[in-house]
């Protein structure tokens, strides 16, 4: 009896077969932590109704924004820009030398590959503010902090995608040099580099997004930036200020947002 279930089972759709004890095991699992989550949020109508009225309170005490310091605001979010497009420019050039080491199909050895991947894995896993705190810690406090953050988690985000695109790459192309007698350098850029260029453009310019968000955060921990502003604005409770700061940054990440995609439109 129990062989005809089993036969019935595998012979069953894959949406109607009974799930296996290690999906049950990780159901209860993640219910559990759902549970536990919202246990310790300590959630109830009182908070929530409090949190509404601090809100207005806010709102209230932020409109309108507070443009008279508009001259130094404005500097801070060039200092922005510069650090997140220095830092990804830094993570991207890096993150393609390192891409290739980690593909399966160009790294020179099977564990230079499997460290490659462990090192990425290791700096996408890491969030960027604990690396901004240990390059404040170590470099002091501005823009280079910023910038060497930024670059380091550009290459964790760069690396990973740039590996998986080399190793998607259609092999005919490489092949085909191979059997001209091309070296390895001359494979890697004459057919993997071309082949894969627009995704590596348009990987550059999610990234470049990304930095630029991250670096209006990273100026929190004193890694300079427009974050320095606004938690000096946030700390001091001149809200007006800092609405008038979380404007700019609103209005600059469109506009990257829109140029970016621009271009990746032309480009892929």
């Amino acid at each position: 009896m129990g062989n005809n279930n089993e036969n019935l089972n595998k012979n069953m759709p894959a949406r109607f077969r009974s799930p296996s004890i290690v999906t049950w095991l990780c159901w209860v699992i993640f219910i559990a932590f759902i549970a536990m989550g919202l246990n310790n949020a300590n959630i109830s109508f009182e908070r929530l109704g409090r949190g509404i009225l601090n809100i207005g309170s806010f709102l209230g005490d932020a409109f309108p924004p507070d443009f008279s310091r508009i001259g130094p605001i404005t500097l801070s979010i060039i200092e922005t820009l510069e650090m997140a497009l220095v830092g990804t420019t830094i993570g991207v050039i890096l993150s393609l030398p390192l891409a290739l080491l980690a593909a399966t199909n160009t790294s020179p050895h099977p564990a230079i590959g499997t460290v490659v991947r462990g090192i990425i894995l290791t700096l996408r896993t890491i969030p960027d503010l604990v690396f901004a705190l240990i390059f404040v810690i170590s470099i002091g406090l501005g823009p280079l902090a910023g910038i060497l953050t930024i670059a380091v988690d550009t290459i964790g985000f760069c690396g990973r995608f740039f590996s998986e695109r080399i190793e998607e790459i259609d092999k005919g192309p490489v092949q085909a040099l191979e059997s001209t007698g091309a070296s390895r350098l001359g494979v890697i850029s004459g057919s993997i580099i071309p082949m894969g260029f627009p995704s590596f453009v348009g990987t550059s310019l999610f990234a470049a997004e990304k930095s630029i968000r991250g670096a209006a955060v990273l100026g929190l921990v004193g890694a300079g930036g427009i974050g320095v502003e606004l938690n000096t604005a946030m700390s001091l409770r001149n809200f007006d200020q800092a609405l008038m700061i979380i404007i700019f940054i609103l209005i600059v990440v469109l506009i990257f947002e829109k140029i970016s995609s621009a271009i990746r439109k032309k480009v892929i």
